[in-house]
């Protein structure tokens, strides 16, 4: 028997795969009892008599077994690897497998459950414990196929099962009317319903009438499928619609309500029709960055449609030329210059959102889009080629190319640029002052960030103390939360005092400030000393002030709270 190229070449490479995770250091030693050029006709006659074992030994309608063994190959592939079979032959492997199955019962939902699109690898974890045949737990069977017998994609009932298994507990006729219900109330194909059944799983797994959220969500899906008639634009193929309605889904996913975007959606029904799910979730993430609300960056997409074909990415802009662009008037661009100079020089476009709360101007800019003005994105150009450069970063960037850690150095100068810092003096001195990978530098400015530092004051704080980047995640936040929780202060002491964190908090914070605490409270100190003249003053300068203070009260220092 001849085996199709297309067939050989993707059970070949499928069980190289397998065998490779399911057993790393050699073969399961059965595989060696079948010649390669064999593997697919073995793979393709234990497909058939698993489908045969199904449907005659645990009555599964053919079409239900055939779906189940055509599509779990690493079970089957398991199966043959670890079933005890004499050394392989065309004449007798059929025989010799059937003969293993009526003596060696399988684990029927492992089968079933890589069948219905879940990874081989993920399968223990869904299947059932302490049972192994459908006839123990019919339910789930009877539930897929009538998903099945509706129109649903056999490989992917998978999805529906990770998100909503409460649907594989419903009764086949309950869940039967429930699909119907859909068709009868709004009148969808079957095809057009499964498309919004797999995108939002939710709508099966819900109980009672088509109310609440469920019946807002179909009252925008008829206003933009039937009302704007979308329905002309997508193809009758279930993957069509599941790709319609999963784009639908991110402006829902960004908060857009329910029941009020139908029309919004259906006037701009181009861009569900013209532009991929991995567009529109860059440009949402890209938005998402100017720190406002999810939600209104799902409106400005809607309502601005054009910014979905801009180049957001690659294009490279002068700071303040495109402050310019904007519109900002010469003196405001004087005041940028003035107060964040490190922001200054060129950047690429992809780092416009957090140059722009660098210079705390990203409420404005995103309104300003919103407003009309998104134009401005698609048609701003440099003045000229040397436009904003400077002088010694390029000079610096020549020797970070010839030095001995260029692609570290580099990848630590492009954490820079994505803050908000341009190609500028400032940067260049800044990175003179980090240490650390580009992933670990990048996790320290993220847990300030997320601390509840304000994105521009940490970008001046790094300016003006960079070496705060160079201390782990875990370390700035025990800092940060000694200084609001028992030092009585608030994050914005960091914007005049960032050097807080870079002093050590068990050998030099925490005994400072107790022993300042000691002394308020024996009387010896009625002076209330600063944070920074606690923490920053000198070892020596530190002991002259307690002596001062009172000549006891050094030994106590020394004795009880100095390390």
């Amino acid at each position: 028997m001849r085996i199709p190229n297309d067939l050989y070449t993707t059970v070949v490479r499928h069980l190289g795969t397998t065998t490779a995770a399911a057993a790393p250091a050699r073969l399961p030693t059965s595989l060696y009892k079948i010649p390669s050029k064999y593997k697919p006709l073995a793979i393709k006659e234990a497909q058939q008599i698993l489908a045969e074992y199904l449907h005659s030994t645990r009555s599964i309608p053919y079409t239900y077994a055939e779906y189940i063994a055509q599509n779990s190959l690493s079970s089957i592939n398991s199966l043959i690897s670890n079933a005890n079979l004499p050394r392989f032959s065309t004449h007798t492997f059929s025989k010799s497998l059937v003969k293993h199955f009526r003596y060696h019962p399988i684990n029927e939902f492992e089968f079933f459950f890589e069948s219905i699109g879940i990874d081989h690898g993920q399968v223990r974890h869904f299947l059932p414990a302490n049972k192994f045949f459908f006839c123990e737990d019919r339910i789930i069977l009877d539930a897929a196929q009538t998903l099945a017998g509706f129109g649903f994609p056999w490989t992917k009932l998978g999805s529906l099962y990770k998100e909503e298994v409460s649907i594989f507990r419903k009764d086949s006729r309950e869940l039967s009317e429930r699909l119907c219900g859909f068709k009868r109330e709004y009148g969808f194909t079957n095809v057009t319903i499964t498309g919004i059944c797999l995108a939002f799983p939710y709508v099966l797994s819900a109980d009672g009438e088509l109310n609440g959220e469920i019946g807002r969500l179909f009252d925008d899906l008829t206003m933009v499928f039937v009302h704007f008639d979308l329905e002309s634009c997508v193809e009758g193929k279930v993957d069509a619609w599941l790709d319609i309605c999963r784009k639908i889904k991110v402006f829902y996913d960004l908060g857009c309500e329910k029941g009020k975007m139908g029309e919004l959606m259906g006037r701009n029904k181009s861009l569900f029709v013209d532009y991929s799910e991995e567009t529109l979730l860059n440009k949402a993430e890209y938005f998402c960055r100017f720190g406002v609300t999810k939600k209104d960056v799902g409106l400005l997409l809607l309502e601005r449609t054009e910014l979905l074909d801009f180049d957001l990415e690659e294009q490279v802009i002068s700071v303040l030329g495109f402050l310019k662009h904007l519109g900002l008037s010469a003196e405001e661009l004087e005041i940028v210059t003035e107060k964040y100079p490190y922001v200054l020089g060129r950047n690429k476009m992809v780092n416009l959102p957090h140059v722009m709360r660098a210079m705390n101007l990203h409420n404005w800019f995103f309104n300003k889009i919103r407003n009309g003005s998104h134009l401005l994105l698609g048609n701003y150009v440099l003045g000229y080629p040397d436009e904003d450069k400077d002088k010694e970063y390029i000079d610096t960037l020549e020797r970070i190319h010839y030095s001995r850690y260029a692609i570290h150095t580099m990848h630590k100068l492009n954490v820079l640029h994505g803050i908000g810092f341009g190609e500028n003096w400032l940067t260049v001195k800044v990175l003179a002052h980090m240490h650390g990978t580009s992933s670990e530098l990048q996790e320290r400015v993220d847990c300030l960030i997320h601390s509840g530092i304000v994105f521009s004051k940490l970008c001046m704080m790094i300016k003006t103390t960079p070496k705060i980047l160079n201390q782990k995640p875990e370390i700035l936040e025990r800092k940060i939360i000694f200084l609001c929780q028992e030092m009585g202060s608030s994050l914005e002491y960091l914007d005049t005092f960032p050097a807080f964190l870079n002093f050590n908090l068990e050998n030099r914070i925490k005994p400072r400030y107790r022993f300042h605490l000691w002394l308020m409270e024996k009387g010896l100190c009625t002076k209330n000393y600063s944070i920074a003249s606690m923490v920053a003053t000198s070892e020596k300068s530190f002991m002259d002030r307690v002596y001062r203070i009172h000549p006891a009260a050094l030994k106590q220092w020394l004795e009880r709270f100095s390390c």
